[in-house]
């Protein structure tokens, strides 16, 4: 089987000229892009990333990569009233997807807040795991 997994990086505030929106790409644990919201441009690592530069679906790669950066952005914009800090806030997101014979076995979404693992998203079943107390309100506002 093979793994593919998205981390995003998205900062409630950043200086002029640092991305608030930085992606790796990874597949069976080996980094092959790298995405950041400053220049929108995703960047090729290794054989693999050009391989995958040199296809039809790297546009549509770029774009996606985008769109999800924004609406996590969004999402951390929907909880910072409910995070405890007064601090720019930080939201990282892990998107992992398993497949087995060309079939996806397993998805999921982890959600750390200002390095604070806080949430599990099961995507096969759609069910939400509370890992950090404190995030229980979180969830209810994502669920919504």
């Amino acid at each position: 089987g093979h793994s593919l997994c998205f981390n995003f990086t998205i900062k409630s505030l950043s200086r002029p000229g640092q991305p608030w929106c930085e992606a790796q790409v990874f597949l069976n644990k080996n980094l092959f892009l790298q995405y950041n919201s400053d220049n929108n441009m995703v960047k090729p690592l290794g054989l693999l990333g050009k391989k995958v530069n040199a296809t039809s679906t790297w546009g549509e790669l770029t774009q996606t990569l985008g769109e999800v950066g924004q609406d996590l952005r969004m999402l951390l914009c929907d909880i910072k009233p409910q995070i405890k800090t007064s601090d720019p806030s930080t939201l990282q997101v892990e998107m992992f997807c398993q497949h087995e014979a060309e079939r996806c076995t397993g998805a999921s979404w982890q959600f750390t807040i200002n390095g604070e693992k806080s949430l599990l998203f099961d995507a096969m079943n759609m069910t939400w795991t509370v890992i950090n107390h404190e995030a229980s309100k979180i969830k209810e506002t994502w669920k919504k």
